[in-house]
């Protein structure tokens, strides 16, 4: 018996032993085939970009840890670029994606493969298309599970599934920017909002164009939310069902519960949801959160949570969704966010600051000849309405070219005024211009962006590439450098890559600068990015190879 046992015991430690040792990274690959596939809603056919001809696009499945390698084939008429929304891509901008910053466009015929590594991230993210407005039907969910036997720290939902809310123009997307630019005016808002591309049975030949999620009462389900609309923050409801908040933009945070969010475009939002009501049918729906009188698309896209064995005959119960411009719920729910912060989760808050910026965030009007009023309106940070140039800036840093762009990117606007004060109608001109802000390797950043009445006041959501940002501060107002630090939230604030800028308002962020290469930030409103709001940090290498810029791949698309 004695040998029995102790052969049970070593068995015992060898199985413990196994599970001890962490398991492999894998390598997953995927194929991305962009072409023109013809898609109809609202009972009109166009031909659209799409990623292996769905709209919207293949979703990608991690785990923290793997290796992913995407081969992009652009078979499409237009330059293409795919940005991998949220992924820090460590010392490997190459892969990043923004066209013009990290790499030339793939060109039509031409294709890229994508190499990069999910390192210390976990959760929900997205890839879309970065150039010209083609994200408006490219763009697809990321998926990054914990690595194998690492629980959620969140109750184990019995199933899953991406919600990805977008738009549908009847016209051409291309062809709507391109009529804004010439006009120099803004474009036509679109015709629809859409819940993984389908705007539902409020709109015009809902059939097929209407998404179902079937659900099975009393079970728990986690909710993979994201905002890929070109121009809209919305607002999303689940008629009867309260949701429990655990994730933003891939990191964790502390759960409450919620009848309504409010999402950004860039922004990503976990939610779980219990089917704790009668057997029904029940809409999710979405539409536009806009606190200032500019056209929207204010138009409501539905989906369906269905009860299992409920017949589709019932007509669903349509949710409370906030008011349009419900600015205190977006403001209260903003502030119930807080990181998880726990041992294995710690919030790592840089709490000495070795660089403060401050960013003014305006709207402008230059002279344009050709244009409808002999102005075209703009749009500036600093009052610099970024120019990208036509060699991709990360090359140009790691090659050091001279003349592609200047290291001269202010710290802060060329004049100090009353920034959320009345609308200020004069002197609306810009400066345009290549110029990025360098910034030492490990340095600490505080970055406040402050919005402004310059022609009107407008929420931005701005996203920073390569890396996440805790959220410390944020107010209504002009922001006051004597009083309001002492209000930042240092202990738990929300971790993002992507944060809306209140209407007349201010936010504060902080981020370690631990990640060299070239690194765009701009506001996640296409409109407002076309229109020049938007800069680069250049991050200088540390010490040594692994503190440094990988070398650019051999396939790297030229110029």
């Amino acid at each position: 018996m004695g040998c029995f046992h102790a052969s049970i015991v070593i068995v015992l430690l060898g199985f413990l032993m196994l599970l001890s040792v962490p398991t492999e990274a894998a390598t997953k690959k995927y194929q991305f085939d962009v072409v023109v596939s013809n898609v109809s809603r609202l009972c009109h056919a166009k031909p659209v970009v799409t990623v292996n001809g769905r709209f919207p696009g293949p979703t990608i499945y991690a785990r923290e840890g793997d290796r992913l390698i995407v081969n992009v084939t652009n078979y499409s008429q237009y330059n293409m670029t795919i940005h991998w929304h949220g992924v820090k891509q460590l010392r490997n901008g190459w892969a990043d994606g923004p066209a013009y910053v990290t790499q030339c466009p793939i060109r039509s015929g031409g294709s890229y493969t994508y190499h990069f590594n999910v390192t210390g991230q976990r959760g929900t993210l997205w890839w879309h298309a970065h150039i010209l407005w083609l994200r408006a039907t490219v763009h697809g969910a990321i998926v990054i599970m914990p690595e194998q036997g690492v629980p959620y720290p969140f109750p184990q939902p019995y199933r899953e599934t991406e919600l990805i809310l977008g738009e549908w123009w009847n016209a051409d997307v291309e062809e709507v920017e391109q009529q804004g630019n010439l006009l120099g005016l803004p474009p036509n808002t679109s015709d629809a909002h859409t819940i993984n591309g389908k705007p539902g049975p409020l709109f015009p030949c809902p059939e097929k164009h209407t998404y179902a999620l079937e659900v099975e009462s009393g079970k728990t389900y986690l909710l993979r939310i994201i905002n890929a609309a070109l121009n809209d923050d919305l607002f999303f409801a689940i008629a009867g069902h309260s949701m429990t908040v655990v994730e933003i933009d891939a990191a964790y945070c502390k759960p409450f519960n919620t009848s309504a969010l409010v999402i950004a475009p860039g922004q990503t939002t976990n939610v779980l949801v219990r089917a704790d009501q009668a057997p029904g049918r029940y809409f999710m729906a979405t539409r536009s959160f806009m606190d200032i009188p500019i056209p929207v698309d204010n138009k409501t896209a539905t989906a369906i949570l269905q009860y299992r064995g409920v017949p589709t005959t019932v007509v669903p119960v349509m949710p409370q969704l906030p008011a349009p411009n419900d600015t205190s719920f977006v403001a209260n729910f903003r502030d119930q966010l807080r990181s998880l912060n726990s041992p294995r989760y710690p919030a790592s808050v840089p709490l000495d600051v070795d660089r403060r910026l401050f960013y003014t965030i305006g709207l402008g009007v230059n002279p344009c000849p050709t244009c409808l009023n002999g102005t075209r309106l703009t749009a500036s940070l600093n009052n610099i309405t970024f120019v990208l140039p036509q060699v991709a800036l990360l090359q140009a840093h790691y090659y050091d070219m001279k003349g592609v762009f200047r290291l001269d990117f202010p710290d802060k606007p060329p004049a100090s005024f009353n920034y959320t004060g009345a609308p200020l109608t004069a002197n609306l001109g810009t400066s345009l211009g290549t110029r990025l802000s360098r910034i030492a390797f490990n340095s600490t950043v505080e970055l406040v962006l402050q919005d402004t009445n310059l022609l009107m006041v407008e929420s931005h959501p701005f996203h920073l590439h390569g890396y996440n940002f805790f959220v410390v501060g944020t107010g209504i107002g002009n922001f006051d450098p004597a009083k309001d630090p002492a209000t930042f939230n240092l202990i738990d604030p929300p971790e993002r890559n992507t944060v809306g800028v209140p209407t007349g308002g201010w936010t504060a962020i902080r981020f370690r600068a631990d990640n060299p290469g070239v690194w765009f930030m701009h506001c996640h409103l296409e409109v407002h990015t076309s229109w020049g709001l938007k800069m680069a940090f250049v991050v200088e290498n540390g010490d040594g190879a692994e503190e440094s810029i990988l070398p650019p791949p051999m396939d790297l698309p030229p110029c």
